[in-house]
């Protein structure tokens, strides 16, 4: 799949399936599709209440990671992202690349909030996986075609939390994981040019 793949398309759907699985409380067993569904949309009306306050871009972001922070498994998330390189980091380099990959994240997806309105995922199916729950959406966002929205849940941190997500089969984890690769090779594999560079991006 061409990176060029991940243009409007993939932030947007990105960004709102994000806060749509915020949404979701809980075990998901217990939650109905009907129940999801109107969890998804009341989201996305938070989010564009939000956009019609009229908050600053910072502002917004700020929001974003809070929800990011609170609803995904940002540890687990981080060390996939690092690769190999998450074995040989020490644990103070760990931890300084986990605050600076949930603040690149935050603002990658945060700052396209704007172009969420009349967006809406809308919940079709879920099922248990060895490593938790597949969720399986439809995400319709303006000007856009549906498509696929797949979410992995795992409750492995006490509390159910999104760890990986797919557009149309994209694994987006494993593209972050590249793109983050990319900026180490660019670093010659010095986690803490790549923590800086994390940190400017953001």
């Amino acid at each position: 799949m061409p990176s060029n793949f991940l243009t409007r398309r993939s932030f947007l759907a990105t960004g709102v399936a994000f806060l749509g699985l915020a949404a979701l409380p809980g075990k998901l067993l217990a939650l109905t599709e009907a129940g999801a569904r109107n969890l998804v949309g009341s989201v996305v009306g938070d989010i564009n209440k939000v956009i019609a306050s009229g908050k600053s871009e910072s502002a917004m972001i700020r929001d974003f990671e809070k929800i990011f922070v609170r609803y995904a498994d940002v540890n687990i998330m981080a060390r996939y992202a690092l690769g190999v390189e998450a074995r040989r980091a020490s644990a103070s380099e760990l931890r300084a690349f986990t605050g600076a990959f949930q603040s690149y994240i935050s603002r990658k997806y945060g700052k396209r909030f704007r172009e969420f309105i009349g967006g809406s995922v809308e919940v079709q199916s879920a099922r248990k996986i060895k490593a938790g729950y597949e969720i399986k959406s439809l995400a319709k966002l303006k000007g856009q075609a549906p498509f696929e929205v797949t979410f992995l849940v795992s409750d492995k941190s006490g509390r159910d939390k999104f760890y990986n997500m797919f557009i149309e089969g994209v694994n987006l984890l494993l593209t972050e994981r590249t793109e983050i690769g990319a900026i180490l090779d660019r670093n010659k594999g010095d986690i803490n040019k790549l923590i800086a560079e994390l940190k400017r991006l953001s």
